[in-house]
């Protein structure tokens, strides 16, 4: 037996919300290129691996459990696993078992992983502030936080 009830309408997009959309879309889309562009000539990395050092750079003893910096770095176990070992393989990242749970593993930031940090943040923190900051007022950062802290949860499952 089928169900008779009509479809519901879509909800569509009014113009206003529709041009935010369209907006947000090609700001999603080019401010990456632009970041890992800017990693990749500066700093010989790309924007995703920094993401993974900067995470770790953010904890008290620069070390994560791999799936929660997964999480954080808004990746895959398997591509967080690959840009590990990437950084492992430059020194800056070393991998260990954890010491609570043996099947898991945790990600810690070596010296040099520190050093480079300290050596590519002012090229990049410059690179956000021309591309992002420098055209906004304290107002619109304020309100840019308060819209995204909206958006994360249903990004991320909390």
């Amino acid at each position: 037996m089928t169900d008779a009830r009509p479809a519901a309408e879509p909800r569509w997009l009014t113009s206003a919300e529709m041009d935010a959309w369209l907006n947000l879309t090609q700001v999603l889309m080019l401010l990456p290129t632009a970041l890992d562009r800017q990693l990749r000539d500066d700093a010989g990395l790309p924007h995703a691996h920094y993401r993974v050092l900067t995470m770790l750079s953010a904890e008290r003893d620069g070390s994560m459990r791999m799936t929660q910096l997964a999480r954080r770095a808004g990746t895959t176990t398997t591509r967080l696993s690959h840009a590990v070992t990437v950084l492992e393989e430059r020194g800056w990242v070393e991998r260990s078992a954890c010491p609570t749970d043996k099947r898991g593993q945790v990600a810690r930031l070596t010296d040099d992983g520190w050093n480079f940090l300290r050596s590519a943040a002012p090229g990049h923190v410059a690179e956000v502030r021309r591309l992002v900051f420098d055209h906004l007022t304290a107002d619109d950062v304020a309100r840019l936080r308060e819209i995204t802290a909206k958006l994360l949860p249903s990004l991320t499952d909390q």
